[in-house]
């Protein structure tokens, strides 16, 4: 059992309309796609570290913690600023374990002490500085019609072009309903959800068990924000992206 406790403003935070923000960065140590990506060295700093600095230049969040199994992702965490208040239990660090219990957890731990989670997944490290600020802004001017915020950039490829093969070996549209134009700028434009942040009251999030909760707004990406680490060539992109800016 987890003690209970309250640990605010360990780094300087202005207060936004008077809503408090707990920055929670989930990281596992188990990878099945790019073993110890948490922690691979990327551009100069472990890959974890560019969440961790991209919460740190906020002005708004109150805390800034690291949520994760692994006593080396909590060491290097720590040594770069981040709050580890204690180690994931087991059963948070497996395949099936969910986004929910992982971050209930965290609440629990703090005691329903913050208004906003603000979650900050690792993988996703091409954050442009006052991304998260801006975030939290927009969700809390517009609090009264909406309960949290998703990040997202244009998709890809059009999901009217997506392919499924049938046991037969058949190639179909993967959704039947959609029509597909022969030119791409006549379709509609869809979105997929990028980790850059995912904010939400911490009330409503209890209550839905979701950050896409019924009243969920959103803040749309650059293009070259729209990668996540998922195994190696996504890292040589990543990676190929921050040099490309000048950054690593």
């Amino acid at each position: 059992m987890i003690m209970r406790k309250q640990i605010l403003n360990t780094a300087t935070s202005l207060v936004y309309k008077n809503k408090s923000f707990l920055a929670v960065i989930p990281a596992r140590g188990g990878s099945k796609g790019l073993p110890g990506k948490n922690i691979k060295n990327l551009c100069g700093k472990p890959l974890i570290a560019w969440s961790i600095d991209s919460a740190q230049k906020s002005e708004y969040l109150d805390e800034v913690m690291v949520t994760t199994d692994s006593q080396e992702i909590a060491d290097i965490s720590k040594r770069y600023g981040a709050n580890v208040p204690f180690l994931r239990p087991s059963y948070l660090a497996s395949d099936v374990a969910t986004t929910f219990d992982t971050v209930k957890h965290v609440i629990d731990f703090y005691d329903d002490t913050f208004d906003y989670i603000v979650l900050l997944e690792p993988t996703s490290p091409l954050r442009k500085e006052g991304d998260i600020d801006t975030m939290i802004e927009k969700i809390v001017d517009s609090q009264n019609l909406f309960d949290s915020i998703v990040s997202i950039g244009e998709a890809h490829e059009h999901p009217s072009i997506m392919k499924k093969i049938t046991k037969t070996g058949k190639i179909m549209n993967y959704c039947q309903s959609l029509e597909m134009k022969s030119r791409r700028q006549d379709n509609d434009t869809v979105y997929f959800p990028y980790g850059v942040a995912y904010i939400v009251k911490t009330s409503v999030f209890m209550k839905e068990k979701t950050f896409y909760t019924q009243r969920c707004n959103s803040y749309k990406v650059d293009r070259h924000q729209c990668y996540e680490i998922d195994d190696m060539y996504d890292f040589l992109i990543i990676e190929s992206i921050l040099k490309y800016k000048g950054v690593g």
